[in-house]
């Protein structure tokens, strides 16, 4: 089966200068690398299938991101043409700032709350959480969210 050959990208000297800076940085993410590798190969001609077969990514990756920077927005910087397009789905419940103070008042001691408790249960953070005004309802599941995001 043929395969189309897809375009090559042209890139500004600024535009190659950003993604060598990208590529050649230890701090940048691995996948915003991939990303940038896959456009650099792109401009320099070498085809989806090898670009796929070098970086040991799928075909279709490769053309996803060759498309989405030729269709991305120019006035915008290297980085943010090559970030992840927004999920759908509802938004979060919780802001940070509720969260925050729920992870803040894991940190106390029980005792100080009048508890009876050497230690906090997700259920009493939730509850007590509930009882401090921070948050109208919360399960003691999305306290452990919370604390599993944390690493608690």
């Amino acid at each position: 089966m043929a395969g189309s050959i897809a375009a090559s990208l042209e890139l500004t000297t600024q535009q190659r200068q950003d993604l060598n800076t990208l590529d050649r940085a230890h701090s940048t993410p691995q996948k915003l690398a991939e990303r940038v590798q896959i456009v650099l190969l792109a401009a320099d001609g070498v085809s989806v299938s090898e670009t796929a077969r070098q970086l040991g990514i799928w075909r279709k990756t490769a053309s996803t991101w060759r498309r989405r920077w030729r269709e991305a927005d120019a006035g915008k910087t290297t980085a943010e043409r090559l970030s992840d397009a927004p999920r759908s789905g509802a938004p979060g419940k919780f802001t940070p700032e509720q969260i925050c103070a729920i992870i803040a008042l894991a940190c106390e001691a029980p005792e100080d709350s009048d508890l009876p408790l050497s230690h906090w249960s997700q259920s009493e953070v939730a509850r007590q959480a509930v009882k401090r005004g921070i948050v109208p309802s919360i399960s003691h599941g999305s306290v452990g969210r919370f604390f599993k995001r944390i690493g608690a």
